[in-house]
């Protein structure tokens, strides 16, 4: 893979990327039959005296980390607003909710309990029947997790389709 695809700061595949291999992967995803989900998040450190947001030692220490967690096939990336996307194929929800908490609690045990993580999960089909979908849904789930304050991991609410 080309320096053209990567974040110069953390390495991983950047947001261009992101969006341009999630409607594939979706495609693939609905071809095959098998699930796929989008997982959204950011990372802060909060000291107390303010809030660091994803400082350039901890998004190196978040890219350590999952490139170390995630499988080949799945995709890693650094997205324009600082947070990262991650898209797990042959992935429901509940198994990206164990991955993202196993990844969380890795990265505490290097940082300290002054990481704060907010996730948006969500999955093809129950959350979405192709990327933009999805990736709506991830980030109102991640919006949602914010809210709460402090680390938190929401899966996206499943809404009927139209179709249904």
């Amino acid at each position: 893979m080309t320096d053209a695809w990567r974040d110069p700061d953390t390495g991983l595949l950047d947001d261009a990327y992101f969006r341009v291999s999630l409607p594939t992967r979706v495609a693939a995803a609905r071809r095959v039959l098998r699930p796929l989900t989008v997982v959204v998040f950011t990372v802060i450190e909060d000291e107390g005296d303010g809030v660091r947001w994803c400082p350039p030692d901890l998004a190196e220490a978040v890219s350590r980390g999952l490139l170390a967690l995630l499988r080949e096939s799945d995709v890693s990336c650094r997205l324009l607003d600082g947070g990262f996307g991650l898209i797990l194929e042959q992935t429901a929800d509940d198994g990206a909710v164990w991955t993202i908490e196993r990844f969380r609690r890795t990265l505490a045990e290097e940082r300290g309990e002054s990481l704060v993580l907010w996730a948006g999960v969500a999955s093809y089909p129950t959350h979405g029947l192709d990327a933009d979908e999805l990736l709506a849904a991830a980030e109102r789930a991640r919006t949602a997790a914010r809210e709460w304050g402090r680390t938190r991991i929401e899966v996206a609410a499943a809404e009927p389709s139209e179709s249904w």
